[in-house]
């Protein structure tokens, strides 16, 4: 399986739509970045796609909304759905969808760290 890579701009455009919370750490992960809440990711990079952690109802909206699969060719990630790539000039529309994804994970059981 390929890993998608990002390029400075793709990393620099994440980082600008993580939102600005003490809950919320970003890590890189497989040469891409995600952000978590509580241990468990609410948000990635995977090549230049971002990808929302969301609840069916709002995974389907944000589909509709012109997002897409999230994660590699042939193994997309099932509860995630990736922004609009159109998005990127107008980041404010994201803002909606990622505090929506902030939201649904932080209802999640914290994850323990690994041992």
């Amino acid at each position: 399986m390929e890993i998608a890579k990002p390029t400075d701009a793709d990393k620099a455009y994440f980082e600008s739509l993580v939102p600005e919370n003490a809950d919320v750490t970003v890590k890189p992960m497989f040469g891409n970045l995600a952000a978590f809440v509580n241990g468990n990711m609410f948000m990635g990079l995977f090549g230049t796609d971002v990808g929302l952690r969301l609840s069916e109802d709002d995974r389907s909206g944000l589909e509709a909304a012109g997002g897409g699969t999230f994660g590699p060719a042939g193994r997309p990630m099932r509860e995630y759905a990736s922004l609009p790539t159109d998005w990127r000039e107008e980041p404010e529309t994201s803002e909606a969808w990622i505090q929506k994804a902030l939201a649904h994970t932080a209802t999640m059981p914290p994850k323990k760290p690994k041992k």
